[in-house]
């Protein structure tokens, strides 16, 4: 009799002394980076199944570069912080484990309360495969005291934001700081209500639409009006703005950190994205994924971590601490304060409503970088319109 009981004790203190399942966990939020790793502590702390260690690998274009090596290799995470975009060519590859099941246990309430496009982005193929993170939207950045000494405001339409941007613009300084960055360029061809990519899949690059939004960055870089930086500049676009070498830049709502972290000689202005035919803005940020080879209990671990983050009062701390949005509307009393001090932080979240998907296509994260190169040739080396939307067209069909 006593053995039984012996080896039943054995098995309980093992269990009890049981190492947690790890989960390597990969994302690319550098300017997050403490807010985050916060969460992940008290996510450690607060249960012993499983264990979260993360690993901040650069850039959302870097990580990606990373992950498609570590793929090759082996050698991949069992979770991934994938931004929007990149998203889709990792689900069309098989790359990620489906959530399905995951999706189907959850609470219809928690399901309910993520805004529908935020929420939807994760499925692909009508299978889920990505859960909401760090969400984000375009926002309009202005600098107050320029607009103001010349009787100005921010800009409701495209039409407008061209007037404006010349009135800005002298000899020191321009209107606009047009970065070639596909997201960005997405809204201004989602608002006038074309897209870059047609209903059946394919690139849209040489549509009416298209043309119309890359004639406007190219008479505004010709004319004086805009200072043209390519997505590797990003951080001197940063500094042409702090130092009022522009006075106007399109970037994520998240990146108000980026221009605050200076000592800024102007008042801050955010705007929402203009508008044309219509407003809507590309939803920025990224999905939580869970990669090819994970345990049924590192994906377990993965969605309850995740469900952490989606806390409120997590969510809450992510927003105030990061600048992105949260996801879910039962998060908005909660800032009430912090968007009642400064209003401006609200204008994202009050887009979130316009917000669609960029696309969902496998090869669209090899087009986007063929109009990233048209809309840079436009800008800084006066290439035709056409001509560089016509070559972009090519690449994206040509490619695989």
């Amino acid at each position: 009799m006593h053995k039984p009981t012996l080896t039943l004790a054995l098995l309980c203190s093992s269990a009890a002394f049981a190492a947690p399942t790890d989960i390597t966990f990969w994302y690319s939020l550098a300017g997050s980076q403490p807010v985050l790793e916060r969460q992940i502590n008290a996510f450690n702390a607060a249960q012993k199944e499983y264990r979260i260690l993360p690993k901040m690998v650069g850039n959302y274009r870097e990580a990606e570069v990373r992950l498609i090596a570590a793929l090759r290799a082996g050698d991949a995470p069992q979770l991934f912080g994938t931004e929007n975009s990149f998203f889709p060519k990792l689900a069309g590859e098989g790359a990620l484990v489906s959530l399905e099941s995951f999706e189907k246990a959850l609470d219809p309430a928690l399901v309910k309360d993520f805004y529908p496009a935020v929420w939807n982005y994760g499925s692909f193929e009508g299978q889920r495969y990505g859960l909401p993170w760090n969400t984000s939207t375009p926002v309009l950045y202005y600098n107050v005291n320029a607009l103001t000494s010349k009787g100005l405001k921010p800009p409701k339409t495209w039409t407008e934001f061209e007037d404006t941007a010349k009135k800005l613009s002298n000899r020191g300084s321009k209107g606009f700081i047009a970065v070639a960055d596909s997201w960005q360029f997405e809204q201004m061809v989602a608002s006038r209500g074309g897209s870059v990519v047609t209903s059946d899949g394919k690139p849209d690059f040489e549509s009416k639409e298209v043309v119309e939004a890359l004639e406007m960055l190219s008479r505004m870089s010709q004319n004086g009006a805009a200072i043209p930086r390519s997505l590797g500049e990003a951080q001197f676009a940063v500094l042409d703005f702090v130092r009022t070498k522009a006075f106007m830049a399109v970037a994520s709502i998240a990146n108000a950190r980026d221009i605050e972290q200076y000592s800024v000689a102007f008042k801050l202005g955010i705007a929402p994205m203009p508008c044309e035919k219509r407003c809507a803005v590309p939803l920025g940020g990224g999905q939580l994924v869970v990669l090819k080879g994970a345990s049924k209990e590192q994906q377990a671990g993965s969605v309850a971590f995740w469900k952490h983050l989606m806390e409120p009062k997590n969510l809450e701390a992510w927003a105030q601490g990061t600048g992105y949005l949260s996801p879910r509307r039962a998060t908005l009393p909660l800032l009430q304060d912090y968007y009642r001090a400064d209003p401006q932080r609200k204008t994202a979240f009050e887009q979130l409503d316009e917000g669609f998907a960029r696309p969902k296509l496998e090869g669209y994260t090899t087009w986007r970088t063929y109009l990233e190169e048209a809309i840079e040739k436009v800008t800084k080396g006066r290439v035709p319109v056409k001509q560089a939307l016509a070559e972009a067209q090519k690449k994206a069909l040509a490619s695989k």
